[in-house]
């Protein structure tokens, strides 16, 4: 009896565990629980044989006085908790590293010929096919290797053991096995294998385990690691993320595809999990990944706060509101890029056209014929606008919002074209109020969408007042984001002959819009600008108790969206911040420590 086994765990296997869940917890979703739990039951589930095989067979074996003693089928205890610690900690790095990633973006719906949007297409069954020879190939000779009965057999043994596991999850997962960044696939697999390399090389030079010298081929991946030990972790490890990729694969699949698996469970079981693997890529809706894409794409571009703001929505809910946000912001730059303001006017006519029929459209009381009068043209017109709202559950959406927002828009083309003298200025925003009626229009419309959403998707049981409530308190935080967007775009929004600062602020400071547009940036503008964000940051602190109502699932990705925008209402205040693009930015690693202490609340 001893305890030298038990002191790797205490030194080597369970502070990273530990160490990773403490960096996790904040970010730890049932669903999380659910996978890690699964992934553990079957990696113990599957070792347990071949280890017992192994130890009776004396292929490896542990000396009497490095074990406490209790056994299960001939395997110590402390091994039966490798089998749990190394799974665990490998699925919460894979977890971490795979968070911010928008995963049903990486769906392919494989084509027989090339297309545009996805010009490896065709390549996609070779991949799979190429990497199941490669299995089965590793089957047959990890056979070949176990009947020779000579120093192969413990590598035989491992590869006969993993490779059709490891064959049966590249069938079901190759495009995400393949798809994904690397920091998602490669390094979850590498990190945990170099770390266990350098702790199994410490236990075999003490002796804690031994392989037999008449099963192992006498090669060292460097003094001290064997190579049969280096394969095993590396090959163990891979069957970890692996497992992790399928079940994600799975999970994007019931997410993306609702037409194919209706109102699906936030758990979904094993067998709903498998029926989505082996749903063929031939049957994936090709518009609705292409809208996924689209959607992430422009999230990442246009506002990195909120994009990873919405890494911490998990599901369906993450779904809607990369749409929602896809929508506003198509909307928003129809309006902004329009070259002249007859286009710009158009556009909103037909954005509002476009909600009137697509909510018409969805309703079932609606008379068919009328439908698509205008449907074709509409979509010529604003191809982007409805390929992102054709996505989105307008059923639980307030119309109302829309068109208060398009409101917002309108009030952006009283500004004039661009002005040659201070006379021909128009000024829309004259008063303290007219500010805060364009930003309620223009955000708190937003805030109060998102709010739907999560009503929709946790059912929540508020009473109207509550409801009412909380949606009220959203708007003004909505506001209040608006506010600071207005404070930090000043120079940004002059160069487009715009002016947000109510006139009534400039009158009091001496100056006109058109000191303004001429200096966006001197020393009395940085007033106005400090006054504007202290309107803000007391809005925001009436309002941001709000999300204590929530449901607990949205509280902390919620405070995440809130706090990473006000992160740069905060940047503007200090002495000396970040300026790119005419914007003020927060730094990525500031923008990543905002977000985790919002989610610990």
């Amino acid at each position: 009896m001893g305890i030298e086994y038990a002191m790797v765990h205490v030194l080597y296997t369970i502070p990273p565990a530990v160490l990773l869940t403490v960096f996790y917890q904040p970010l730890l979703s049932k669903l999380d629980l659910y996978k890690v739990g699964f992934l553990v039951t079957i990696a113990v589930l599957a070792t347990i044989p071949w280890d017992s095989y192994l130890i009776r067979n004396r292929i490896w074996t542990y000396p009497s006085n490095v074990i406490i003693g209790p056994t299960l089928f001939d395997i110590p205890a402390e091994e039966l908790f490798f089998f749990v610690i190394q799974t665990y900690t490998t699925s919460i790095l894979y977890l971490l590293l795979s968070k911010a990633t928008f995963q049903p973006a990486y769906l392919r719906a494989e084509r027989k010929q090339k297309h545009r949007q996805d010009f490896n297409n065709t390549s996609w069954r070779l991949y799979r096919i190429a990497g199941q020879l490669f299995f089965v190939g590793a089957i047959i000779a990890g056979i070949g290797m176990i009947r020779d009965n000579g120093r192969a057999s413990y590598m035989g043994l491992i590869v006969l053991w993993a490779a059709p596991f490891l064959l049966l999850l590249w069938s079901l997962a190759y495009q995400f096995i393949l798809g994904l960044p690397t920091i998602n696939t490669a390094l979850p697999i590498l990190i945990p294998t170099l770390y266990l390399w350098h702790v199994d090389t410490l236990a075999l030079q003490r002796g804690t385990w031994v392989i037999e010298s008449g099963t192992k081929l006498g090669i060292h991946l460097w003094d001290g690691l064997e190579i049969e030990e280096a394969v095993f972790f590396l090959t163990t490890n891979t069957l970890v993320v692996f497992g992790l990729l399928a079940f994600d694969n799975a999970v994007a699949i019931l997410e993306s595809f609702p037409n194919l698996f209706g109102n699906t469970p936030p758990l979904p079981s094993p067998i709903l999990l498998v029926e989505a693997l082996l749903l063929p890529a031939s049957n994936y809706d090709e518009k609705r990944i292409f809208c996924l894409q689209d959607a992430a794409n422009r999230l990442k571009q246009k506002s990195r706060s909120f994009y990873l703001a919405s890494s911490t929505f998990s599901g369906k809910l993450r779904v809607d509101l990369l749409f929602l946000y896809s929508w506003c912001r198509v909307a928003d730059d129809m309006v902004d890029n329009a070259t002249t303001l007859e286009q710009a006017q158009t556009s909103i006519r037909d954005l509002d056209r476009l909600l009137k029929e697509e909510y018409r459209h969805r309703d079932p009381t609606a008379v068919i014929g009328s439908l698509h009068k205008h449907f074709c043209e509409l979509m010529a017109n604003a191809p982007d606008g409805h390929q992102a709202l054709s996505q989105l559950p307008l059923h639980r959406l307030s119309q109302e919002h829309f068109a208060h927002m398009l409101l917002g828009f309108q009030k952006d083309l009283e500004f004039a074209d661009p002005p040659s003298s201070e006379r021909d200025i128009r000024w829309p925003i004259m008063t303290e109020q007219d500010l805060e009626t364009y930003a309620q229009r223009v955000a708190g419309t937003v805030a109060m969408l998102c709010l739907q959403l999560v009503f929709y998707h946790f059912q929540t049981e508020f009473s109207e007042v509550e409801r009412g409530h909380v949606l009220s308190a959203g708007a003004r935080m909505g506001v209040a984001l608006q506010y600071v967007n207005i404070a930090r775009d000043i120079a940004v929004d002059a160069k487009m002959n715009r002016v947000y600062l109510p006139q009534a602020w400039l009158k009091e400071e001496g100056l006109t819009a058109w000191n303004i547009l001429l200096d966006p940036d001197g020393p009395r503008v940085k007033c106005l600008r400090s006054r504007l964000l202290d309107k803000a940051f007391s809005i925001y602190e009436e309002a941001r108790g709000a999300i204590e109502e929530l449901p607990q699932e949205a509280q902390g990705p919620m405070r995440v969206a809130v706090e990473s925008y006000m992160e740069i209402g905060r940047v503007l205040r200090e002495e000396h911040y970040t300026v790119k693009a005419g914007k003020a930015t927060v730094p990525k690693l500031r923008r990543m420590k905002v977000a985790w202490r919002a989610l610990r609340g």
